[in-house]
């Protein structure tokens, strides 16, 4: 049976359509579930796309974490549900709490938009799977708020447990502590990655094919997660 990977639309989502051609690229069904709809329509994991979710008001991602689906969603998560927040994303899973940390005004203060080296650092997770540990992948990050911090014991923690799963190499574009791209919960099954690996699925359209390694992994996780 197909897998169904859901792709929410918030208002102001702007790569909500590519994520959802990255699903059906990787051999799932996606989805389309709606800011408004808590349903989640029984699929088997949820993508929380790119963009500007309710015009990035107050902070990038603060009120659609109060969002119906959202609601939802949070409970799903925490039993294990595979998500992947992608940059906008990401923020809406720290404001929902389901990752540490914040996402914040890129330190130069400037939008960055470029292909980008990320190591991967954990193949431990839902996401991550068909990946190697230390293994370079290139994809295109493009944000203005993605400076990932947290205090002190909370990054010596995502150390200590292995829960960062990518760091920018060859520079970081905005500044994130310890060179932070992208993070897991606990169980593996939530990351959060502020870089697009759904714009690096296609060979006409991406700088790689590198992204499309985090929608098979999911694919590969749903294959050995007993129903």
């Amino acid at each position: 049976m197909t897998a169904r990977v859901g792709v929410v639309t918030f208002p102001g989502s702007l790569d909500d359509g590519d994520a959802a051609r990255a699903v059906r690229i990787a051999g799932a069904e996606p989805v389309r579930l709606w800011h408004g709809d808590p349903e989640l329509h029984g699929v088997d994991a949820v993508v929380l796309p790119g963009g500007f979710s309710y015009g990035d008001y107050l902070r990038c991602g603060a009120i659609a974490r109060f969002a119906p689906v959202m609601e939802t969603l949070v409970d799903a998560a925490r039993g294990g549900l595979p998500v992947l927040g992608i940059c906008n994303g990401f923020q809406i899973l720290c404001e929902a709490h389901l990752l540490p940390g914040a996402l914040t005004r890129n330190q130069h203060l400037h939008f960055r938009n470029r292909d980008q080296v990320l190591r991967v650092e954990s193949a431990g997770t839902a996401w991550t799977n068909i990946f190697q540990p230390g293994q370079e992948i290139l994809i295109p990050v493009k944000n203005g708020e993605g400076c990932y911090v947290a205090d002190t014991a909370t990054l010596d923690e995502l150390e200590a447990d292995g829960r960062v799963v990518a760091r920018y190499v060859g520079g970081n574009p905005n500044g994130s502590q310890r060179d932070i791209a992208a993070i897991t919960n606990a169980a593996g099954n939530v990351v959060g990655i502020m870089p697009h690996p759904e714009h690096a699925v296609e060979a006409l359209t991406g700088p790689s094919l590198d992204g499309l390694g985090f929608f098979t992994s999911v694919l590969k996780h749903l294959v050995g997660t007993p129903a």
